[in-house]
This record gives structure tokens, sequence and C-alpha cells, in this order.
């Protein structure tokens, strides 16, 4: 570094319970300092952690419930879509009786709107 201009060397650790420790030192003179950083404003308490984990568990099996649901409905309005396109097709639609091709359109219609 250029003449007169400090060289100081600061490092910074965060701990697992979230305190900051900064020390410094001047690589010219030896000097050291440290200083210890507490938050304690702010944080959740670990009742408070410990009630929001067991509420996060508590409703997982919920969550998953409505995750299966949400992908059967949508297998469903898949499989639904693609008959329709199956019974549209020149090739096979051509080969079904009219009332038979009736029912079945209605039966998509029926589980696409469900």
């Amino acid at each position: 570094a250029p003449r007169g201009v400090p060289q100081i060397n600061v490092c910074f650790d965060i701990d697992a319970n979230g305190i900051l420790n900064v020390s410094a030192e001047d690589k010219t003179t030896g000097q050291k300092n440290k200083i210890t950083i507490t938050n304690d404003k702010g944080r959740l308490s670990k009742e408070e952690i410990e009630k929001m984990v067991q509420e996060a568990e508590k409703y997982k099996s919920e969550d998953e419930e409505h995750k299966k649901k949400v992908e059967a409905k949508n297998a469903l309005e898949n499989y639904a879509y693609n008959m329709r396109n199956t019974v549209k097709d020149e090739k096979i639609g051509a080969k079904l009786a009219e009332t038979d091709k009736k029912k079945i359109e209605d039966a998509i219609d029926q589980a696409i709107q469900w």
C-alpha cells in the first residue's frame, strides 16, 4: 500500500446463534481490536421456532393430500382432452357410431367440467 495508507485486516464471523464477531488488525502497528454484535430484537424464541416447526409438520400431510388431489385432477383432465382428440381424429372417430361418439363426448365434457 502507498505510504501513509493503513493496512488493516478485517475478519467477520457469524456463529450458529447469529452473533457477529468482527476483528480488525492494523498490519503496520500490530494493533488489534474486536467487537461482538448481537441482535436480540426481532428474533424468534426457541419456543416460537419449535411451534412453527410443529405447525409445518402438522400441515405437511394436509399439503401432501391437496397436492395429490390436484395431480389427480390434472391427470383426469389430460386424459379427457386426449380422449377428445382421439374421438375427433378422423381415422378413429369415423369407426364409431354417432350415438357412441355422442356418449363419449358427453362423458368427456362432464369429466372436464367436474
